[in-house]
């Protein structure tokens, strides 16, 4: 990840712009995305429109940017960054002929924020600058898709695929199986990975893409998504796709998916215990996670956690059940926010209320595991506090957004 094409000073007039990036960045961003849109409209097709209402996605691009020209002398640090966002842009189908689009609008969203502050010489800069950082993501993603198109089975673009079995598990979760429409080989893929579902809903003027972690383990003959029907939250409409999929996909119709992709994925190459956290529907990783464990490494030790707020928002749970009563290893925990009647009286859970750094220390030996965490932001921000407080180092957990990345800072 080299920068030795940029001069000294338009290195140093990228890293000038970081305390205005840290100012502006959200306006620059959402500016960026506007004018962009107004534009190249095609481009909607790729964009989730819900996370631009959000500000989630502005906000991930302006985070972005900011650590590029914090580290434009030294972009080796940011690459875990980059092969994240790499491995969402390969699942959409980001090609090196959007990098060009995304350079012009990024800088004139950049003067068009700044006004008589963005000088020719910072436009300069912030041109060569977004060439070498849009090079090393051409790329990066170049040996993703080759990856991808070599693997058995593999694939590059959208395929069709079959909605074999439609399951509800929930009021509001419901597993869809999904198998090739030519009856040929899946890929294997990395407990934790995702795929990228495409689809044209009736009135819509543009195809929606949205991500969803498979959430069964690795060597069947089908990929298993199972979402949640997102309802509205304040300003923001229902979930457009998980609605769309709960409400007109069924058993026999036609998805288009890409090949799995994702960089939260469960180590097999390691044996130590592992912790599983989740909450919500954040238990789809983790459930895949589980399953690849007792298949693969019946002797490793895992213990999963999930909170809901009670059992009529649990899924998979008689699942998790089984596996925890079959095998010895596993060990699970529920916390539910608000227990309905029947939950006390079948006492279906061990904590009421919200999973703390007391709970974890009082059903786990110690800290010396592994831990993976997902769900909504405040319930991740509350797992890494916990986790830092008890002095679990950074390379011992692990978590994944659904969506643009945020800060759990």
């Amino acid at each position: 990840m080299s920068t030795e094409q940029l001069d000294a000073k338009t290195i140093e007039i990228v890293k000038s712009t970081v305390p205005v990036l840290e100012e502006h960045g959200a306006t620059i961003t959402k500016r960026f995305y506007e004018m962009m849109f107004d534009n190249h409209p095609e481009l909607l097709n790729i964009f989730n429109q819900t996370n631009q209402k959000k500000g989630t996605q502005p906000r991930a691009l302006a985070n972005t940017i900011y650590a590029a020209a914090q580290y434009i002398d030294n972009l080796e640090t940011i690459v875990p960054v980059v092969k994240q966002i790499a491995h969402k842009h390969r699942s959409l189908q980001i090609k090196p002929e959007h990098y060009p689009i995304v350079g012009k609008y990024l800088l004139l969203a950049i003067k068009d924020v700044l006004g008589d502050a963005d000088t020719d010489d910072i436009t300069d800069a912030w041109g060569k600058a977004y060439g070498v950082i849009a090079d090393v993501f051409i790329q990066v993603e170049k040996d993703m898709y080759e990856e991808a198109s070599a693997l058995k089975g593999g694939w590059d673009g959208f395929r069709q695929f079959v909605v074999q079995n439609k399951v509800k598990e929930t009021d509001a979760i419901t597993s869809f199986y999904l198998k090739r429409k030519d009856g040929g080989a899946i890929p294997t893929f990395v407990p934790g990975q995702y795929i990228s579902i495409r689809c044209t809903i009736r009135d819509g003027e543009y195809s929606q893409i949205r991500q969803y972690s498979l959430s069964d383990s690795p060597g069947k003959d089908y990929f298993r998504i199972t979402p949640k029907k997102e309802t509205t939250d304040n300003d923001v409409p229902d979930g457009l796709v998980s609605n769309y999929l709960h409400k007109s996909v069924h058993e026999g119709d036609i998805v288009e998916i890409t090949s799995p992709a994702g960089d939260f994925i469960l180590d097999l190459e390691q044996s130590e215990p592992v912790v599983l956290i989740s909450a919500g529907v954040g238990l789809t990783p983790m459930i895949s996670m589980l399953n690849t464990i007792v298949e693969q490494q019946p002797e490793r030790e895992v213990t999963f956690i999930h909170a809901a707020i009670n059992s009529g928002f649990h899924a998979m749970d008689d699942h998790v059940k089984e596996m925890a009563n079959k095998y010895n290893t596993v060990d699970y925990y529920v916390c539910y926010e608000k227990p309905s009647e029947l939950d006390q009286k079948n006492k279906t859970f061990q904590k009421e209320g919200y999973l703390d750094l007391e709970w974890l220390k009082s059903i786990l030996s110690d800290n010396n595991k592994v831990f993976y965490f997902c769900g909504p932001l405040p319930f991740m921000k509350a797992v890494k506090d916990a986790l830092t407080e008890w002095e679990v180092p950074e390379n011992k957990y692990h978590f994944e957004f659904f969506g643009p990345a945020e800060q759990l800072n």
